[in-house]
């Protein structure tokens, strides 16, 4: 496969992704990673990458967080043939569920999964595409582990460095495809 971390391909994808000021609130840079989407060959390289680097850790499933979380982890777990569980809002799952209640870096919210999502001893790979102050991703890897499962990594399209969400995830490998 093509490694597709040389710089000229990574400044390529990181002109691709719009960048929206103000939005969701005052002071906030989004990243908008809709205009990545649209682009074939862009969306390939950003899945064979995640499933490059995570191919070899025997992955049983892919945690995808609400919502852009959705978009890039079904194809990644269908790839490393792994199964994909989605981690919700709270509310949206029909049947009992794991909740857990997190910091944002604008607000607070929560997260659901549900209870028979996991097995015990599973190995998971937790996916989104950015990580920020690291509260989603902090939340969804305590429920996974909670739950029984091994966290092998937690992936992501974009980090925002000066935000430091890796701190929230000390003992879990992290692996993000641009940093801002």
């Amino acid at each position: 496969m093509k490694d597709l971390r040389s710089n000229s391909e990574l400044e390529e994808l990181r002109k691709i992704i719009r960048e929206v000021p103000d939005f969701p609130k005052p002071g906030v840079l989004f990243y908008d990673v809709t205009t990545l989407l649209r682009v074939p060959e862009a969306l390939c390289r950003v899945i064979d990458l995640f499933v490059s680097e995570f191919s070899s850790r025997d992955i049983d499933l892919v945690l995808g967080m609400e919502s852009r979380g959705f978009i890039f982890a079904p194809p990644v777990a269908y790839r490393l043939g792994a199964g994909f569980v989605p981690v919700r809002k709270q509310g949206k799952l029909p049947c009992r569920t794991k909740l857990v209640s997190y910091d944002l870096e604008y607000g607070k919210d929560a997260l659901e999964i549900h209870e028979d999502a996991i097995v015990p001893g599973q190995k998971v790979l937790v996916l989104d595409d950015v990580i920020a102050t690291g509260g989603t991703a902090a939340a969804t890897v305590k429920m996974a582990v909670e739950m029984g499962a091994k966290v092998v990594g937690a992936a992501f399209l974009i980090e925002l460095t000066s935000l430091r969400g890796r701190e929230k995830l000390p003992d879990t490998p992290l692996f993000s495809l641009l940093q801002y």
